[in-house]
């Protein structure tokens, strides 16, 4: 065997260990073992990326990949990887005691009297120890290795820490941690911190790596005493050393809740580098030219004289902040938001009536193509009556249809354009785009919503002509809206940098929804009560999760539920539409049902917004357990948009988990959007609400929106007071905790 080489940490590669004849510290070569923990020393700043020449040939280790796959990079990254909770082995229970303790974890020690691998009912391995009072525990492994059963030998010491529970035998453990020790072995004198872990992490390989980052990086505290005394808060250091290594003393209570001081300066400065982000981020869109339209003229007033109804009181409302912001020489980015049927769609056409008034394009986008298809008919039936040209593009039409949907785009002839996702082709061009509406925006990808804004910054000469003097190509003004509420706390911090409206009104007329929870066995008398709303002229909606049957969930699926339904109602057409439909046929079967001649259409979430049908009364939902609570909401919001008297079928199949009862209950409870979202935040957290994976949002770790708003509004307020503050203290504040908290990861919030 080789022996031991000494390595040094590179400074502005962390990851990497580079070979140097100055040793400062020894770590075993990689033959002898190839998962040499080298993320854990670095300094403070974000790794460049380069390395030290003598290392410049190798390629990064396994375990140095597997630390950049969950994040973990340079010294901070692994400082701020804090416990997701600990585990207590500062005491030695006995074993009496610990069976006393039913479902409680407890640490025991004893030495193994017994080791055998037992083949029935299924392999497992089964070790027996006993304490010093005689009494036994048996630890069972239902996965185990065979260096396990020699680990164990009969007459060797072991510690064991675990849940008790009663088995056939007496007391056991099944897959308690476990380690031999000798006799006497000092206990932990601080709880052990358990860290969130990914594959080929071990607890071991990460208390290792954050230990090392704990002793080299250099330590300062981006608040200074001043503002920590203000805000009551504890130093840095002291805190994070506190986490990572809590005394066994401390009330453990405030560790799991994280009420303790020292989480609530990891919570203080995680929101403050949000809230940082967010305000230059609005800083700097202030700093950018965007075209004026600044004329409410002939097409606007000719639109709002032909609708059928008079705007609420909300909507005006919301409609004079948008036509504000649209006067403006930089770029409007506002959030619309308002619960299902509020009435959005007017808004934002008369906003795209600004824009064409004021001689520019405007564009909307949808996430589906039913749901722009919907959009497209709608706004064209308002505004082709009044001379504007309306132009269609999707990826599902045609090569012809599409080269000339593009080059009426391009020629500026289409003055309002409705589309999918392929708007943001490089081959679409605008003229003189000056307003983008992106519906349903949480769906989109930040990287997509950005390619669409930026198709107007290369603006032709009549948008030039209206910019201010000496600004950049215009970049057009951004209408986002959302029929899924958010609560107040999440929109203050996550659309820190966004103006948000907010649509509280539903329009007069709209009935209230009855919702029921129904169980599965009773579906015949559900297919009784669609029967009966049919022969009353009324349309049902019948949703279902999935397409195709599958093996890992035994789901009543779409197709098997159209048959079944077809062949209980042969007097009534029954219809089918899904994702994996042609558009064409989705389009057929959908204006079937528009014109009644389809009473009942089965379906699958293709329908979630969007889809107005007045006739429509009656929804069931298919497998409800399944769906999120925003989703349930979305999909019973398409009912009810008539005079008729409407319900909301949910069919479960029990016994129902605690989460999923707990979302049919609030749909039962209420129908008011607001509150949904508010219950939905509560159960799935921000990250699930906003759809982080698609977005790319980066979300909050330690902090709660709901229970910690007082720090996010400590936050804000500092973050506006360092930002306004022109002094270079405040300005290294700034840079050092944005460094610190955020890295890379600022561009993210930005969009």
């Amino acid at each position: 065997m080789k022996s031991a080489v000494r390595f040094t940490i590179n400074a502005e590669n962390p990851l990497f260990y580079a070979l140097e004849p100055d040793l400062s510290l020894t770590m075993p070569t990689p033959e002898q073992n190839p998962d040499v923990a080298t993320a854990a020393a670095s300094s403070e700043s974000a790794p460049a990326a380069k390395i030290k020449p003598a290392a410049a040939q190798k390629k990064p280790g396994k375990l140095a990949t597997r630390f950049a796959k969950f994040g973990l990079r340079s010294g901070m990254d692994f400082v701020l990887h804090l416990p997701a909770r600990y585990e207590d082995e500062t005491e030695i229970v006995p074993i009496v005691e610990a069976a006393a303790r039913f479902g409680q974890p407890s640490q025991v020690e004893g030495i193994v009297t017994g080791c055998e691998v037992q083949l029935k009912p299924r392999k497992q391995l089964l070790v027996t120890i006993a304490d010093d009072s005689g009494h036994q525990l048996i630890m069972r492994f239902i996965n185990f290795y065979g260096s396990q059963q020699k680990q164990m030998e009969v007459g060797r010491r072991v510690r064991a820490r675990g849940e008790v529970r009663h088995g056939f035998f007496g007391p056991e453990m099944v897959h308690p941690a476990f380690r031999v020790v000798t006799a006497n072995a000092p206990l932990a004198q601080a709880l052990t911190p358990v860290y969130p872990a990914g594959v080929g992490l071990s607890q071991a390989i990460l208390r290792k790596a954050i230990n090392e980052a704990l002793n080299r990086v250099q330590w300062r505290d981006t608040l200074s005493p001043l503002w920590r005394q203000r805000l009551e808060l504890m130093e840095f250091e002291p805190a994070i050393r506190l986490l990572h290594n809590p005394p066994h003393d401390i009330d453990q209570y405030t560790l799991t809740e994280r009420t303790h001081p020292a989480w609530e300066r990891m919570k203080f400065d995680e929101l403050l580098a949000q809230q940082l982000s967010m305000k230059r981020a609005q800083a700097a869109r202030r700093s950018v030219g965007a075209p004026r339209l600044d004329t409410v003229g002939q097409l606007s007033n000719a639109f709002l004289m032909t609708l059928p109804f008079a705007l609420t009181g909300a909507q005006q409302k919301v409609l004079a902040e948008i036509r504000t912001d649209l006067r403006a020489e930089f770029p409007m980015q506002r959030l619309l938001q308002g619960d299902v049927g509020s009435g959005k769609t007017v808004v934002a056409a008369l906003a795209a009536a600004q824009a064409i008034d004021s001689g520019f394009q405007a564009v909307l986008m949808a996430p589906t193509e039913i749901l722009a298809e919907q959009h497209f008919r709608k706004l064209a039936g308002w505004m082709e009556p009044l001379g504007i040209s309306v132009a269609w593009l999707t990826g599902s039409l045609k090569k012809k249809e599409k080269a000339e949907a593009k080059a009426l785009i391009e020629s500026g002839a289409a003055q309002l354009v409705v589309g999918t996702h392929a708007l943001i082709q490089d081959t679409v061009q605008f003229s003189n785009l000056g307003l983008v509406i992106v519906d349903e925006q949480h769906r989109f990808g930040v990287g997509q919503r950005l390619t669409l804004r930026n198709k107007g910054t290369a603006q032709g000469t009549a948008a030039s002509a209206d910019l201010p003097a000496g600004a950049s190509p215009a970049v057009p003004h951004q209408l986002m809206m959302s029929a899924t509420p958010i609560p107040r706390t999440l929109a203050m911090t996550y659309y820190a940098d966004l103006e948000v409206s907010v649509i509280d009104e539903l329009p007069p007329g709209r009935t209230p929804i009855v919702t029921r929870a129904i169980d599965q066995n009773r579906r015949d008398e559900v297919i009784n009560r669609i029967h009966a709303a049919a022969l009353e002229g009324r349309q049902v909606y019948w949703v279902c999760p999935l397409i195709e049957e599958s093996e890992a969930l035994e789901l009543q699926t779409a197709t098997d539920t159209h048959a079944t339904l077809a062949a209980a109602l042969p007097t009534l057409n029954v219809g089918l539409v899904h994702g994996r439909m042609k558009p064409a046929e989705k389009q057929a079967v959908m204006d079937a049902f528009i014109r009644n001649q389809t009473q009942v259409l089965v379906a699958t979430t293709v329908i979630e917004v969007g889809v107005d049908v007045p006739n429509a009364s009656l929804m069931v939902i298919e497998h409800a357990e399944r769906f999120g609570l925003s989703q349930l909401h979305q999909l019973r919001g398409r009912v009810g948009r008539g005079a008729a008297a409407s319900a909301c079928l949910l069919l479960y199949q029990g016994p129902l988990g605690p989460v999923a009862k707990q979302r049919l209950l609030i749909m039962r409870e209420t129908t008011d959007g607001f509150e949904i979202a508010r219950k939905d935040l509560e159960i799935r957290g921000p990250g699930e609400f906003l759809g982080a994976r698609q977005s790319g949002q980066a979300m909050l770790r330690f902090a709660n929106l709901e229970t910690d708003q007082w720090l996010v509004e400590k936050a804000r307020d500092v973050a506006q007071f360092l930002l306004q503050d022109k002094s270079e203290d405040s300005a290294r504040t700034v840079r050092a905790h944005l460094a610190r908290w955020l890295g890379s990861k600022e561009d993210f919030l930005k969009v």
